[in-house]
């Protein structure tokens, strides 16, 4: 079963600004390419036929630069005119969308998003996310993940504090009810992670594990590192055929 998804790419990157300045933080250059397209490649691959692209500091860079296609794919674009924050940029751009899957434009988690479909039609889950393993969560915050398989609660991030602690994070990668995408705030900033899904908790949210490897590029020391993990993973490193 395919369902719309929806990719956050609208951020100020503020704390990326130092090394990416001239593009939004989703289109920065990794392996020679615009970070975003790897994720446009997972979707159509499991296939995802309708992306809508939530675009806002520096947008017209993303509908230039990509177009109404992709690998067959239909994009769509939803531009924020001032910042909304994950939830108040998903509100906007989901609109009308009784499914949707969600992706943070500035991470990339190697899983297979039809699995991850497929599991949560069959779960009866209301809302599901990907979770995974990493070696210091401090940075990302941590998710605590039930017997049963359901979130049980977040932690916050706190970088810099205390030492390296292993643990399961939110891997930003989503699939969320039109009930829970509808009760979003309309015209604010609201953020999906502190001010949305801790509601959502008691409504079976989902825990999907992932057990390939995790990419983030939100600071200048993770966009570094993301060539690198590109370039050591050949499911990542796949080039892009008829893209447009």
């Amino acid at each position: 079963m395919s369902i719309p998804a929806v990719i956050l790419c609208g951020g100020l990157g503020t704390r990326l600004r130092s090394v990416v300045h001239d593009r939004p933080k989703a289109m920065a250059e990794v392996r020679g390419r615009p970070f975003l397209t790897y994720l446009l490649d997972q979707l159509t691959e499991s296939g995802v036929s309708d992306i809508i692209l939530a675009t806002g500091y520096l947008g017209d860079h993303v509908n230039e630069a990509l177009g109404e296609h992709y690998r067959g794919a239909r994009l769509r674009y939803s531009r924020e005119a001032s910042p909304l924050g994950t939830g108040g940029a998903l509100r906007l751009a989901a609109r009308g969308c009784s499914t949707a899957m969600v992706l943070n434009g500035d991470s990339y988690c190697n899983v297979d998003l039809a699995a991850f479909m497929q599991w949560h039609f069959e779960s009866g889950n209301k809302n599901s996310m990907i979770v995974t393993q990493v070696d210091d969560a401090r940075q990302f915050g941590s998710v605590q993940v039930d017997p049963a398989g359901h979130i049980g609660a977040f932690q916050e991030k706190c970088p810099g504090v205390g030492l390296p602690t292993p643990g399961l994070i939110n891997a930003g990668i989503y699939i969320l009810c039109g009930e829970l995408i509808e009760s979003i705030p309309v015209g604010r900033p609201v953020s999906l992670e502190r001010e949305v899904f801790p509601r959502w908790l008691d409504g079976r949210f989902g825990a999907f594990p992932a057990q390939g490897g995790f990419i983030d590029i939100g600071t200048p020391v993770s966009f570094a590192a993301a060539g690198e993990q590109v370039g050591a993973n050949p499911d990542i490193r796949s080039e892009v055929k008829n893209a447009r």
